[in-house]
């Protein structure tokens, strides 16, 4: 296989090499072995020397004209350059985040299994690297020594909490865990022995379907508690499921910020799992009110969890905020809102901001639009943008599109941009076919460069041709 592949690289290389030596022109490769002639007689000479002008402003026009198509290829490269080094900073600060929620909800493990020191070691590290759960990791830590019986730490944290975040959503809960400390300080407790709590949760759960009147206030108390957050969450998932007015409200206030933003945060995806008309309209009255970016890009995901296209949409419309607006773009992309996105991309002028709507109208699947941008575009690079996502949808109608704007287009930029599109498809025969039309020696060349990395039957038949020449 290694012996195969090194052939296919030189034959790669030597149909590369010979492809260029092939189109040179005839009388170039004359020229290089061919003498200087002398004028027999100063008429000739005239003549010549005035055909040679003309031949020179012909190849001064030539080459001005090359010369801005290679400026306006740096231009798009330099732009892509920039976009991509934007794209990557954006991609680190999103993986960065990833990492810090994946090594809090370890933290919260740790917490369910009262495995304290490891759950303490864990916020801790989230404490360090920083972040948008930082606030949460110090409750959660100053929880997890206190119950390792180290008050003194639990005390601390929790003023490195308040120091840290006076004014954090999580100031009630961390100063109803200090009371709880200092109540306990002088004694001993035991947490092994302390009463199950996951027991009373079964029980309320049953009281719920035989006295929800009595249940409610009981499990709103175990919510406004210093209870591990799984009860907790057990809790607001016994509130969320009973179909009570009164129920569906208490999620709701918790929802609206009433305590931590775990709890917000829960409370919200279940208003969208199982509430209804009333439910939706309490998660858009806290992404209105809300200034907290990570909340609000969670409730636009939950607009596309329970259908709520339209609210998605007016987000997509309206929101100020780029990133949020990307964020709900994308989302009514995974809805399969087609026609929606594309009157948005009709209506947008941000460059930026097309190209997520390009993405989503990919991940909707909507390649007749995709078709229609990649030939009427005017901004080259949206139409690069919408070529290249032709070339990755790949079907019989797309790989058509592709091979009539090639026959179209006069732009050597974008004729490469095609062909890179119809590699993405794999399609060799297309490319192959582009190949023999082509009179163009650098786009022949391009062609062979894309057809030697597809290892096709299409792509060695040509490049048996060219060597057999």
């Amino acid at each position: 296989m290694k012996t195969y592949k090194t052939e296919m690289l030189k034959q790669a290389v030597l149909v590369v090499l010979l492809s260029a030596a092939a189109l040179m022109p005839q009388p170039l490769r004359a020229a290089k072995g061919a003498p200087a002639v002398k004028a027999k007689d100063a008429a000739h000479a005239t003549q010549g020397q005035a055909k040679d002008d003309d031949g020179d402003d012909d190849d001064k026009a030539d080459k001005a004209e090359e010369e801005k198509e290679r400026e306006r290829e740096r231009e798009a490269r330099e732009q892509e350059k920039i976009e991509q080094k934007q794209e990557r900073e954006q991609e680190r600060q999103e993986q960065e985040r990833e990492r810090g929620d994946r090594l809090y909800e370890k933290g919260t493990r740790a917490l369910e299994k009262r495995q304290w020191e490891e759950a303490v070691k864990l916020f801790d590290q989230m404490i360090r690297k920083g972040g948008d759960r930082v606030e949460g990791a110090y409750y959660w830590k100053a929880y997890a020594e206190y119950k390792q019986r180290k008050s003194d730490a639990a005390l601390a944290t929790l003023d490195e909490l308040n120091k840290a975040f006076p004014q954090g959503h999580w100031r009630n809960d961390a100063e109803e865990l200090r009371v709880e400390i200092r109540q306990a300080r002088g004694e001993r407790p035991d947490p092994e022995g302390q009463t199950d709590e996951a027991l009373k949760l079964m029980a309320l759960d049953g009281l719920m379907h035989v006295d929800p009147e009595k249940a409610l206030p009981l499990l709103e108390k175990l919510l406004q508690s210093s209870q591990p957050w799984k009860i907790k969450e057990q809790a607001l998932f016994v509130l969320s499921q009973s179909g009570s007015d009164k129920a569906r409200e208490i999620v709701a206030n918790f929802a609206r910020g009433k305590s931590n933003p775990d709890m917000q945060l829960k409370s919200l995806e279940y208003l969208a799992l199982f509430g209804g008309k009333e439910s939706r309209q309490t998660l858009e009255e806290v992404y209105a009110s809300s200034d907290d970016r990570k909340i609000k890009r969670s409730i636009l995901g939950f607009f596309m969890i329970g259908g709520d296209r339209d609210r998605l949409l007016a987000a997509a419309k309206g929101e100020k905020d780029a990133d949020l607006r990307g964020e709900a773009i994308g989302q009514l992309g995974v809805m399969g809102a087609r026609d929606e996105l594309y009157q948005i991309y009709q209506a947008e002028s941000d460059l930026k901001l097309k190209k997520r709507i390009l993405d989503a109208l990919f991940v909707g699947g909507a390649a007749d639009r995709m078709i229609e941008l990649a030939q009427h575009e005017q901004n080259a690079e949206l139409r690069r943008a919408a070529i290249e996502k032709l070339g990755l949808m790949g079907s019989k109608k797309t790989a058509e599109t592709l091979l009539k704007m090639y026959a179209e287009e006069k732009e050597k930029g974008l004729r490469k941009k095609v062909i890179e599109a119809l590699f993405l498809q794999g399609n060799a025969k297309a490319i192959v076919e582009i190949y023999r039309k082509e009179s163009d020696p650098e786009l022949k060349k391009k062609a062979v460069e894309q057809l030697s990395i597809m290892n096709s039957k299409e792509g060695e038949e040509l490049f048996r041709e060219i060597l057999d020449r």
